[in-house]
């Protein structure tokens, strides 16, 4: 009797999605030139809204302003130490001038800011995914919300353009993972034909002692995963950032 084959399906891409770690720590060893750029302008072949690019990428080397940034972001220090910090922004500013090249004035809205904030996540996935394709190490730093209008001022960015979040990227320091921190249930998060609305407490509760073990003994909170959420998010994160964005020059409206 034959048993049917089971295939595999791996490429290079899949095992460097599925070998993904966020990396905070960093070996004193640069990213050369050419290398970021490589990995800049494959990211800009990320899918975008009808073509209208609305992000750009901002690469820092300079020490002393990767020094402010870092306080900027809640005194992370790895913006400090990593080789390079790459931030993507949100960027409706060139849409202005494209519309007055016509005659045109933008009309700012809603859609044009989640169009912008989700451009400029898609290429930031991209070049996190192409960096660790190299063997780099990177983290992504929502902390630069915090205080956009200073992080704005600090990079010189004009109205209508702010930086959904940042990156430090540089080479990893010390031995490579063995063992990856496990995700949610595929079952919960993967929906197929209908939204799966089955009671997910079971799952959540799975998931809570899987990734309790994973963090190991000294990790005293059983709940690992639904705990920390529930306690971060009992009030408002960044409560100040609607009313920021708009003195930015963007619209939620």
């Amino acid at each position: 009797m034959m048993v049917d084959e089971i295939v595999t399906y791996e490429t290079a891409v899949t095992q460097t999605l599925n070998q993904h770690v966020s990396v905070r720590a960093f070996l004193d060893k640069p990213v050369l030139d050419e290398m970021l750029r490589t990995v800049l302008n494959a990211a800009r072949r990320s899918p975008t809204s009808s073509n209208m690019q609305t992000y750009s990428i901002i690469a820092v080397r300079n020490p002393e302003t990767r020094q402010k940034l870092a306080v900027l972001a809640g005194n992370q220090k790895h913006i400090e130490e990593c080789d390079v910090f790459v931030g993507f922004l949100a960027d409706i500013n060139r849409l202005g001038i494209a519309s007055q090249m016509h005659g045109e004035t933008l009309a700012k809205s809603l859609e044009t800011t989640l169009v912008a904030t989700v451009d400029a996540a898609l290429v930031g996935m991209s070049v996190q995914t192409a960096a660790e394709s190299f063997g780099l190490g990177a983290v992504m730093i929502g902390g630069m919300r915090n205080h956009p209008q200073d992080v704005a001022k600090l990079l010189g960015f004009p109205p209508g353009v702010y930086m959904v979040f940042g990156m430090s990227i540089g080479w990893p320091a010390g031995e490579s993972p063995t063992a990856f921190k496990p995700r949610l249930p595929e079952s919960l998060v993967i929906h197929h034909e209908q939204y799966d609305a089955t009671d997910p407490r079971p799952r959540i509760a799975d998931y809570n002692a899987m990734l309790a073990e994973f963090y190991g003994p000294r990790n005293q909170n059983k709940a690992a995963w639904s705990g920390p959420i529930a306690k971060r998010l009992n009030k408002p994160s960044r409560p100040h950032l609607r009313q920021t964005l708009e003195a930015m020059g963007f619209h939620f409206d």
